[in-house]
């Protein structure tokens, strides 16, 4: 593999890294969100943060559900490709350099795909 495209491929990792990061900080802050809506019943408006909190919760489920949907339908859509992709050497890709990593990955992607499969589901 070129230095190049290892690069590339470190750059993509951290790039996805940064972005999770940032979803961990929305997170946090989301946290932070929903215990400062109990003031609304100490208040006496219980109600209040019931309706707050359940529109927070439906918005993100719903914004969570179609991410997961999307990522899941274009991968499923690639597997095909990604398949083909195996390392072969002369034609037999049990020779090849890799040939057991290639496997374990693609697994590893299906098992998750199913596990966004199941949860949609739900």
């Amino acid at each position: 593999m070129t230095s190049e495209l290892q690069d590339d491929i470190r750059e993509a990792r951290l790039r996805c890294a940064r972005h999770l990061a940032d979803l961990h900080r929305l997170h946090l802050t989301f946290l932070a969100e929903g215990r400062a809506l109990k003031r609304f019943t100490a208040a006496g408006r219980p109600s209040a943060e019931i309706e707050i909190t359940a529109e927070l919760l439906e918005q993100y489920l719903s914004a969570s559900d179609a991410f997961l949907e999307n990522m899941r339908g274009r991968m499923e859509a690639r597997l095909g490709l990604l398949r083909r992709g195996e390392p072969q050497v002369n034609g037999k890709p049990e020779d090849a350099p890799g040939h057991g990593g290639f496997w374990l990955s693609f697994s590893r992607l299906c098992a998750v795909l199913r596990r966004v499969s199941r949860r949609a589901e739900m």
